[in-house]
């Protein structure tokens, strides 16, 4: 190592290794010497497995936070003519929030920068999704940015490569190295992100269930305090939902198929609990940029989301009113006996979904628009031996099987008179 580096990646390693805390300079230097190619993947490997079993303290984060910002660009919306707000998803089967959520929330004159990703494994990516709209494009300039925020009011793209590139990098490693469970890594990953894209004001869904990243309550409301502070103590009002999901949003999962689920909810209709997650995180997302009088179900049963939502998509060069791609094969589930759906399992749907062609296994990995799963039941409809339980859909028939074979026991018919309970879709709700 030069003799001009202020630090030695084993020293901030074995700090970390016997539990202490890192100072403010090891974290500033560590951050930044890994982006720099100084700290080899093997030693910041070494590093995230001493955080993931040793942990962080609040100002540990806050630091390791800023640090990755400041490895990039900040994106700057003061000269924007109307507030912004932002929405962060942890991820799900079937979350096709974001589509109807960004235009909803413009209408009030509230800008929603909405820089999303792409799906890996069991969870669907928005931009995924987007894509299957014929000439939509993800990849917009930050001027052009800038300028369907002012002129629209909601953009939903990828973010650019200048923000945050420590966490990319790091978000890699992480991957391949067992310690994505780290919340504090977690935390930073996507508050760096979110507070380097400049929204004055957040709002975070954290998933809980089997679909989700955390299946566990505990560990997810100790995730969504931990990025609330995050937030707080960076200068963006960021408030968190704890949501279920344990069963699929809505009745689909699979980039075409949400597409249309989401269209169908911009128009007033739509499976009820996709109606409910976007209007509560409307609320919050409404009430954190200084409206709190504004109503999003008017706006979404009166179709003043939808005039938004079909100016953003062709700002965006897509055709709003385009056919969507159907997959060119499709195979149907049915019940094997009489009984009440007792449960749909989200994790099983979702890898049903990614086998049939939605997701990717890699990051270069392409997916088919068309392809996913779509459910015709949910827990607690009664159903008779025959009936379709839920649709395969693929432009590749020889992963019926693999798909059939995620779904075994992931949908439970349970003897007739059985209670199901009722789902409750917003478990919490988190605050600084």
């Amino acid at each position: 190592m030069s003799t001009t580096e202020p630090f030695d990646a084993v020293d901030v390693i074995v700090a970390k290794r016997d539990g202490h805390r890192l100072t403010d300079a090891q974290i500033d230097w560590v951050v930044d010497a890994y982006t720099r190619g100084v700290v080899a993947d093997e030693q910041m490997s070494s590093l995230a497995m001493a955080i993931l079993l040793n942990g962080m303290d609040r100002a540990e984060i806050a630091r390791w936070t800023a640090a990755m910002i400041a490895s990039g660009e900040r994106l700057d919306f003061s000269s924007l003519s109307r507030p912004t707000s932002d929405k962060h998803s942890t991820g799900g089967v079937g979350d096709k929030i974001t589509l109807p959520l960004a235009p909803l929330v413009a209408v009030f004159d509230v800008a929603v920068p909405q820089l999303s990703g792409r799906g890996l494994g069991h969870t669907g990516g928005t931009l995924d999704k987007l894509e299957s709209i014929p000439g939509w494009r993800a990849a917009l300039s930050n001027d052009e940015t800038m300028r369907q925020l002012e002129e629209v009011g909601a953009v939903i793209c990828q973010a650019g490569s200048g923000l945050a590139p420590a966490d990319r990098k790091l978000y890699a490693l992480r991957d391949v190295t067992g310690t994505v469970e780290a919340i504090p890594l977690i935390a930073s990953s996507i508050m760096s992100k979110k507070i380097a894209e400049g929204t004055g004001s957040l709002v975070l869904d954290v998933k809980v269930g089997s679909g989700a990243f955390m299946k566990d309550e505990a560990r997810a409301r100790e995730l969504a305090q931990t990025m609330v502070e995050l937030g707080t103590d960076a200068g963006v009002t960021t408030v968190a939902l704890l949501t279920d999901m344990s069963t699929p949003l809505g009745l689909t999962a699979g980039n075409a198929l949400e597409v249309r689920e989401s269209v169908e909810v911009l128009a007033g209709g739509g499976p009820a609990d996709v109606v409910e997650l976007t209007v509560a995180l409307a609320r919050e997302m409404l009430v954190a940029a200084g409206r709190p009088d504004a109503d999003p179900a008017a706006a979404l049963a009166d179709g003043r989301a939808m005039d938004v939502w079909k100016r953003m998509i062709a700002a965006q060069g897509g055709d709003p009113d385009a056919t969507l791609p159907v997959a060119r094969e499709t195979e149907q589930v049915v019940a094997e006996t009489d009984g009440v759906v007792a449960s749909v399992d989200a994790y099983a749907v979702g890898i049903a979904a990614w086998r049939l062609g939605a997701g990717r296994a890699r990051k270069e990995d392409p997916v088919q628009a068309g392809a996913g799963v779509e459910l015709h039941v949910r827990p607690g409809d009664t159903v008779r031996a025959g009936q379709p339980l839920l649709t395969l859909h693929t432009d590749t028939p020889e992963r019926f099987g693999r798909a059939r074979e995620a779904l075994d026991g992931g949908l439970v018919v349970a003897p007739a008179g059985t209670v199901v309970p009722e789902r409750r879709l917003v478990l919490d709700r988190v605050e600084a």
